[in-house]
């Protein structure tokens, strides 16, 4: 790496300069690097001072890093407070100059004063933040839907349970979505809390995006009426041969139930012209292929890590989430950084755990960053011991962590910020 230059300034940017931050977010993503001003009053509302930052070489800004409140939904529903992390870019005039290690160090730190369980990301690239101490926490899964190979019956009016789906606008999902979102987000470990940009830039209120199209919206109601799931999406114009192959693209999709996930799907299935539906980003052990009588007309297109957490305060994140059994560990963590290593002893049980420092003989060595993929459920400590990346300081002590940290679902993110 590169020696940093002293004359490259890291620090907070001004509300002013928000727009050449913005500017330097467009180029570092190869966006335009154009600015509405549309965009800038809804960015604007949601400037925070102290959690943007900026590299600047000669008053012209060449990095940039930003945070905000987040919850997180840890195993067991409780919401963990996180520092979020986005728009960080570094332009390619200024790479391998240690400007996103200046950012990162000083949000980080500026994080567990605040009192951060975890920070969160979603990473562009997968080999820039592990060290930072993040680890993959949750993975998501994309599949195409063949929707003539499926063996629905399409004919059928409405869900088979006697709910109902009715067309929405954006008005109705702006009034219907967040209450639901919430309702759903309790439950799913791995979700993240919305910020209140989020249903009106999904729904055209706001203009982040100057691509932005109209999508349609779709609400399915439980026999009782209660609504319990919504989806939006987008379709092409694809006529061939005089014939449709149309593909529906599912934006997002959210349900409570999964009576209400499974008439969503089938729904979009039925809908005249589609010949394909694009799921969207899923769990990887999403119920849509199995609620097809032929599971293999979903054909997966893309699978991937999402969600990446960074534990900044290990005794707090292993207390908040609830465990498969009852048992005790004591984990070794190492940390570069110096926020979050120790030895700590956890003592689980299903209603959920103790954890303490201890000076006690360690079952298992680990980085931070492998302790935060393992913290939602999702990775195996049997796996990364084969891999090396974890120690195994007692025979059979990786068998005794998954048998305790894994989930019978796997955790999921529906969301990118």
């Amino acid at each position: 790496m590169t020696r940093p230059r002293p004359d490259i300034d890291v620090r907070p940017i001004t509300e002013p300069e928000l727009v050449d931050w913005l500017r330097a977010v467009k180029t570092g993503f190869l966006r335009e690097p154009t600015v509405p001003d549309s965009e800038l009053e809804a960015r604007r509302s949601q400037f925070r001072p102290g959690r943007y930052l900026g590299a600047f070489d000669g008053g012209r800004c060449v990095a940039t890093f930003k945070s905000f409140d987040q919850q997180v939904t840890a195993v067991g529903g409780a919401a963990v407070p996180a520092d979020a992390i986005s728009g960080v870019t570094v332009t390619a005039t200024h790479r391998r100059r240690g400007l996103l290690t200046r950012m990162m160090a000083r949000d980080l730190a500026a994080a567990k004063d605040r009192g951060d369980v975890v920070a969160t990301l979603i990473a562009a690239e997968y080999p820039i933040y592990g060290r930072y101490g993040f680890g993959p926490a949750t993975w998501m899964t994309e599949w195409t839907v063949d929707v003539p190979r499926t063996g629905l019956d399409l004919r059928r009016p409405g869900p088979d349970d006697g709910g109902r789906i009715d067309l929405v606008d954006g008005d109705d999902v702006r009034k219907l979505g967040p209450e639901l979102h919430e309702r759903i987000r309790r439950s799913q470990p791995g979700a993240v809390s919305r910020d209140e940009l989020w249903w009106p830039a999904q729904t055209g209120l706001v203009r982040l995006e100057p691509s932005w199209t109209e999508p349609f919206h779709a609400a399915y109601r439980s026999p009782d009426g209660e609504l319990e799931g919504l989806v939006s999406y987008h379709s092409d114009d694809d006529w061939h041969d005089k014939r449709p192959h149309d593909m529906a693209s599912v934006n997002w999709l959210i349900a409570s139930t999964p009576a209400a996930e499974g008439a969503l799907w089938r729904y979009l299935c039925s809908i005249d012209w589609i010949t394909r539906v694009k799921s969207g980003w899923r769990a990887p052990d999403d119920l849509l292929p199995l609620f097809l009588p032929d599971p293999r007309a979903a054909r997966i297109t893309a699978q991937s890590d999402w969600l990446w957490v960074r534990l900044l305060d290990v005794v707090r994140a292993l207390e908040a989430r609830t465990y498969a059994g009852e048992g005790a560990l004591v984990l070794e963590v190492s940390d570069r950084d110096g926020l979050a290593g120790g030895r700590y002893r956890l003592e689980a049980s299903a209603e959920g755990g103790s954890c303490t420092r201890t000076t006690a003989d360690a079952d298992l060595t680990l980085d931070v960053a492998d302790l935060a993929a393992l913290w939602l459920g999702d990775e195996s400590a049997v796996r990364l011991v084969a891999l090396g990346r974890v120690r195994e300081e007692r025979a059979g002590a990786g068998r005794s962590a998954d048998a305790l940290l894994r989930t019978s679902r796997r955790p999921w993110c529906p969301d990118i910020f």
